[in-house]
């Protein structure tokens, strides 16, 4: 056993190696998910820290919030961006379940989980997840889960209207784009009295998850967190 650590993981990393998906570096043995300079450049928000933090100001009013965090800021020059990219649109599922596993390592030095039952990925339409073959929302959901030993439930809210791209649309377009958009299962009955963290991918607007959280309302004594790998820094 002792030479398959030595020389049988040296191999296989040579005959199949990993690529930074920020920078499109090599990556050594040591590093998985993303180069150490990658990682410490990150621009992060530090929002888990932070319980009154703008992300979380823009749900305050709607349903009972606990608090809100993004991995970092966003911006579409950034190469960080093309890494969201890769797990979004090109088929990089281990990588979504990867960054979703570290990100919530690297969260779990803070307060942020604390409390939380279970989690619930954005569900896409199931037209859309078709098409594109997974959730990346769902993949990246696994990864905290997997992190802090949590249940993910798929089950309990669904993804009804086919709505277009929010891309290029305005707040309130996007806003209006997103209504109805979303409906709980009977299973939704579960979430009683629970503290629920919502995960998406990227948050611009907060329509998406306004809107899913928006179909748990009437779920008696439910609680929100929301948790994205990245906000836009308007």
């Amino acid at each position: 056993m002792k030479w398959i650590r030595k020389w049988g993981i040296p191999l296989i990393n040579w005959l199949f190696p990993h690529y930074c998906p920020v920078c499109g570096n090599r990556l050594p043995i040591e590093e998985q998910v993303m180069c150490k300079s990658c990682l410490n450049k990150m621009p992060r928000t530090r929002y888990a820290t932070w319980i009154d933090n703008r992300m979380a100001r823009q749900f305050w009013g709607k349903f009972p919030v606990e608090r809100a965090a993004a991995w970092f800021f966003y911006s579409r020059e950034s190469p960080y961006a093309y890494m969201i990219h890769l797990f979004k649109y090109s088929s990089r599922k281990q990588l979504a379940f990867d960054i979703g596993q570290l990100m919530a390592r690297e969260m779990q030095q803070t307060n942020f989980f604390c409390g939380i039952d279970c989690i619930i990925p954005v569900p896409l339409h199931p037209k859309k997840q078709r098409q594109r073959g997974y959730n990346q929302s769902e993949l990246l959901a696994r990864g905290v889960a997997k992190a802090i030993c949590l249940p993910v439930v798929c089950d309990a809210v669904e993804r009804t209207l086919h709505t277009e791209t929010q891309t290029h649309k305005s707040a309130q377009q996007r806003k209006e784009n997103m209504q109805g958009a979303f409906q709980a299962k009977n299973n939704a009955t579960q979430l009683a009295g629970k503290h629920v963290l919502l995960i998406d991918d990227v948050m611009t607007t907060s329509s998406t998850l306004t809107a899913c959280a928006d179909a748990l309302r009437d779920v008696p004594d439910i609680k929100f967190s929301f948790l994205t790998v990245a906000v836009v820094d308007h």
